[in-house]
């Protein structure tokens, strides 16, 4: 690769970054996008087709992840312990990650297996969900009432006390 193309490469780079900050809504979540319809997949929990995030009418948390991340795998046994507590809520976990020769639903599959995810896990390769939220890191947590309003949104490993204080707020049980 010459000088050019590497500063080409970088300039696309640059544009693509930038696009996603410029649209990013400042003031939260850009929840006038929500529902976003997602790709799930045959897993635990989970059955393959599609299915709209958050959940229509209903209270939702929406666990984004990535197979490679090491906290997402602690966030998961997290979001499981307390999704137990919770049988009105719905949680649905979804990976930005491309499916390709070195990922598949598959892979995606005995992932959420090894780490106990029992609900609906989807696919968002064009980070529709991400950019909707304005996260900017994984995991990100999310708890949309059942209007879709976002109520709370965190980004890093989040503690089951507070997912619980949060799921209180919104559901009104606290």
């Amino acid at each position: 690769m010459n000088r050019r193309q590497a500063l080409a490469a970088l300039a696309g780079v640059g544009l693509t970054g930038g696009s996603l900050w410029a649209t990013r809504d400042l003031s939260g979540a850009g929840t006038g996008d929500l529902p976003i319809r997602v790709e799930t997949i045959d897993a635990p929990g989970s059955e393959a087709g599609t299915a709209p995030v958050p959940t229509p009418d209903r209270v939702t948390v929406v666990d984004l992840f990535a197979t490679w991340c090491a906290p997402c795998d602690e966030q998961v046994g997290i979001l499981d312990e307390v999704r137990r507590e919770y049988d009105d809520v719905a949680f649905v976990s979804v990976t930005n990650e491309r499916l390709g020769d070195s990922l598949t639903k598959e892979d995606i599959a005995d992932w959420w297996t090894q780490n106990g995810g029992a609900w609906t896990v989807g696919l968002d390769p064009g980070s529709d969900l991400m950019a909707a939220f304005g996260a900017d890191g994984l995991p990100y947590i999310a708890i949309t009432d059942a209007d879709g309003t976002v109520q709370f949104e965190h980004g890093g490993l989040v503690d089951a006390d507070r997912l619980r204080t949060e799921l209180d707020a919104v559901t009104g049980d606290g």
